[in-house]
């Protein structure tokens, strides 16, 4: 049970915390930009269980690069801003929490752009880690949200109901079940209560319940590697 935008504010990070120590979050995607990345990295180099990957986000384009309808694309332009920002985000998150992320993934899922995915890719095969939504990653359940993704609400997605529905109707091997737990604070956000409404969800113990009647295990993206791996991987010292 993955959480993006770890770091975002320190609203999304309690709830988030509080989703993972109280509820079946075991991981989280860490935006290093974020006004409480600083604060998120802390968490996760201290005493937890907590899987913690890099959450990058692609949407500080320049003028003229950035992929519109209707607008002229550079590129090359946009290739070398994916390539740059993804290695300046990736060295930030080693320097907060200490080691190397446990996946990757992107805010918007922009990572999957046709002219970026490839860059993405490289890294992730070099580090060899998962990378969301591609051949790299493992299968990916984004139906545990509050919108429909075309802005419209859909409250009835993020209720107790529709979590335990979809985790009854997982398939056998892995699955990143994402989620957007946190509460309102000074985020600048249109996807905002639904955040707590997903933290009492999260938390609830009919979910629990569920889990353990079902023989779900909960686990972090580290655990889908052998032990050797998850060593060679850790941040030289």
């Amino acid at each position: 049970m993955n959480a993006d935008d770890f770091g975002a504010s320190r609203g999304v990070n309690r709830g988030i915390i509080e989703a993972h120590e109280r509820g079946i979050v075991t991981s989280a995607s860490l935006m290093v930009d974020g006004v409480a990345a600083a604060e998120a990295a802390e968490f996760a180099r201290g005493p937890t269980k907590l899987g913690v990957g890099l959450h990058v986000e692609l949407g500080k384009w320049r003028r003229g690069v950035l992929p519109r309808r209707g607008a002229a694309v550079s590129a090359g332009g946009v290739r070398r801003h994916a390539r740059r920002e993804l290695q300046r985000q990736l060295e930030r998150f080693r320097s907060l929490v200490g080691r190397e992320p446990t996946h990757i993934d992107s805010h918007q899922h922009r990572h999957r752009w046709p002219l970026v995915q490839p860059i993405f890719e490289q890294t992730a095969r070099e580090l060899r880690l998962p990378l969301r939504r591609t051949g790299l990653g493992i299968r990916f359940c984004g139906d545990f949200y509050g919108h429909d993704g075309r802005g419209r609400p859909a409250p009835d997605a993020i209720t107790v109901d529709s979590l335990i529905r979809l985790l009854e109707e997982l398939p056998d091997g892995a699955t990143e079940l994402c989620c957007h737990p946190g509460y309102v604070d000074d985020l600048k956000s249109w996807y905002r209560l639904e955040r707590e409404q997903e933290v009492r969800v999260l938390c609830d113990p009919r979910v629990r319940d569920v889990i353990r009647r079902r023989g779900i295990s909960l686990c972090t993206f580290s655990n889908l590697r052998p032990s050797s791996d998850r060593q060679r991987h850790r941040l030289r010292q």
